[in-house]
């Protein structure tokens, strides 16, 4: 799977997860922040969020790491973390 396949998989994988009504791929921005100003999430769709990445990658981000916010800063940190963590 390319970066850009990958990056739609995400946006998709968000939407899902989190119930996004009258989102879509297009609707989320690759670079914005996926909380506060940007999307506007909040710490339990962290949550749901981390289960998802669990389920679909088959990749966990520890809440214990010191990079738990970079990974889930915006799309495409996430998907750096699951291209560099997914076993290949």
């Amino acid at each position: 799977m390319n970066n850009a396949e990958l990056t739609l998989k995400m946006k998709q994988m968000i939407i899902d997860a989190l119930n996004l009504e009258d989102i879509t791929c297009d609707d989320i921005d690759t670079d914005a922040p996926l909380f506060g100003d940007g999307l506007g999430l909040d710490s339990i769709d962290a949550l749901e969020l981390g289960l998802a990445l669990k389920n679909t990658f088959g990749v966990v981000i520890s809440a214990d790491s010191e990079n738990v916010k970079e990974h889930f800063y915006s799309v495409a940190t996430l998907v750096k973390f699951v291209e560099d963590n997914v076993a290949k």
